[in-house]
């Protein structure tokens, strides 16, 4: 006899939506990673790693950019030594703490990035960006904001 599912209905709302939450994570992590892995050999630990270090102007202390990804400190340090071995970052020693080393992207590091970039958008957008209106998007960084400053002790802000 097949096994049925709990029908939405009979789930509490807020278990509802935490399960959406992890199923949507967990489904589009994979679908990033493979397109990634396949397409530019780039595993999407590196990719988050890469994507921290784009968006600064300026070469990031290891520290912070341990705080920022969402993998430990241990996982973002084999992450960057991997990046450093293909020439994609460099460590420089922090002139602010001599204790601590910043990471930045190479030329190379910025155009691999800037590739694995659009390939990521290319295999979420039929999956998501495409079926969600702005308003949808909107509603989903709100979520995100919200439990985000919560977890950082902060106010969650307009939404």
């Amino acid at each position: 006899m097949p096994q049925r599912k709990i029908a939405q209905a009979e789930m509490p709302l807020a278990d509802h939506a935490f399960y959406g939450l992890v199923w949507a994570g967990t489904v589009l992590t994979e679908r990033v990673d493979r397109a990634l892995g396949k397409a530019h050999d780039l595993p999407v630990s590196w990719f988050e790693v890469m994507l921290w270090l784009a968006s600064s102007p300026d070469p990031v202390p290891a520290s912070v950019l341990g705080n920022s990804a969402m993998l430990s400190r241990s996982q973002v340090s084999r992450v960057v030594d991997a990046l450093q071995g293909r020439g994609l970052v460099t460590r420089t020693p922090s002139a602010r703490d001599a204790r601590s080393v910043e990471v930045a992207l190479t030329a190379e590091g910025r155009r691999l990035f800037a590739e694995a970039d659009a390939t990521r958008r290319d295999c979420l957008a039929p999956v998501f960006a495409d079926l969600l209106d702005r308003a949808d998007l909107e509603a989903l960084s709100a979520v995100w904001r919200k439990l985000k400053a919560h977890k950082e002790g902060g106010a969650a802000g307009p939404a």
